[in-house]
Parts: structure tokens; sequence; C-alpha cells
């Protein structure tokens, strides 16, 4: 390094860090959330996933909205590594004839996935578009709440979807949101395979 690139080092001022790591600290286990109206939410969970999995930790996903009559990617895949895969709903919401079947099987779901967390089989549980039931008042947010309070301590969960609750948000420890920048599908363009699905 020239000594002019060592002189502009030694001016800029010193960046403050977030945390002291000396104040670093174990935890056991995380609470994530992937939010907002950008694309990307489901796929930084599989991401994840995969993780887990490459650290041999027993690993479940319980799908809220997709049902098992989608054949995606990420299924094949995390399945083929042990990923117990769980697809819970009957499709998107505007896909749906009935109503009251769609809001029944969410309601299924999240209490297949409240036994599941309570279980502790698993090390992390990814519970995917839960924002949605919730929001959409089929899935009580202080149940959810409660669960991930509950759940035993070894036990990591991550919970995608646009508009993720506010009382959801405060529990977890990381929160990421996704913003919309630009989107193909607003050029008209459908999804496709091997990127979307």
């Amino acid at each position: 390094m020239s000594d002019a690139g060592q002189d502009r080092d030694h001016d800029e001022p010193r960046r403050e860090r977030p945390y002291d790591r000396r104040e670093l600290r174990s935890a056991p286990s995380l609470v994530l959330v992937s939010t907002g109206h950008g694309k990307g939410k489901s796929t930084a969970a599989f991401g994840t996933l995969l993780r887990s999995r490459g650290r041999d930790w027993p690993t479940a996903c319980v799908q809220f909205l997709k049902s098992g009559k989608w054949r995606t990617g990420e299924e094949a895949m995390l399945r083929q590594l042990g990923v117990e895969w769980f697809s819970a709903g009957d499709g998107f919401s505007w896909d749906s004839t009935d109503l009251d079947e769609s809001r029944a099987k969410a309601v299924a779901a999240w209490e297949f996935s409240a036994g599941l967390l309570a279980a502790g089989e698993h090390r992390m549980v990814l519970l995917d578009e839960i924002s949605y039931p919730m929001n959409w008042g089929w899935i009580e947010v202080d149940a959810v709440v409660a669960a991930l309070r509950e759940r035993p301590e070894h036990v990591s969960v991550f919970l995608t979807g646009r508009e993720m609750p506010q009382p959801v948000i405060d529990v977890a420890d990381t929160v990421t949101e996704m913003v919309a920048v630009k989107h193909a599908f607003q050029q008209g363009i459908r999804a496709r395979r091997g990127i979307d699905y």
C-alpha cells in the first residue's frame, strides 16, 4: 500500500461498532422474520434451511399457502436433503373456491405447527407465508407469539410473509424487510421455474 493510501486510512473517521464484541453472548436459538413487499422472503428462509441441514439439524418446513399440488424446486431439493416438508394450504387465497375450507386448512396447519414447535424434535422450523392467515384473522397472532415464547430453547423458528404482525416482529431476534424496487411480474413476465419456484 502506498503512503498516500495509509494517510487516507488514518484520516478517515473511525466507524463506531453497533456493539462491543465483549458484550456478545450465545443464544441457544433464534426467531427470524423475513417480511416486506419485495421478492426473496421465502428464498432467504430456504437458504437458512440449507444451512441448518448442512449442520445436520433436524429441520422442518410448514407452508401455509402452497398446497401439495405445487411442485417447486426448493421442495424437491430440500426434501432430498432431509427437510421434513408439510404443504398445508390449498393454494393462494385468490384461487380458493371455498374460503371456509381455506381457513380450516390454515387453522389446522397452525395447530400442527404449534405442536411441531412444542415437541422440540427440530432445531429449525420454517413457517412459510404464515403472516397471511394471521392478517386475515384465521390464526390468532397472540397464539403464534405465545408458541414462539414457549418453544423449547433449542428450537429456532423462521417466519415469512408480507406485513408480519407487529407482535411477531417484537418477539423476533432478527427481522429483515424486503423492499420491492422492481419485479418482472410488473412487466407482465410470468413466474419462471428455477427462479421463482
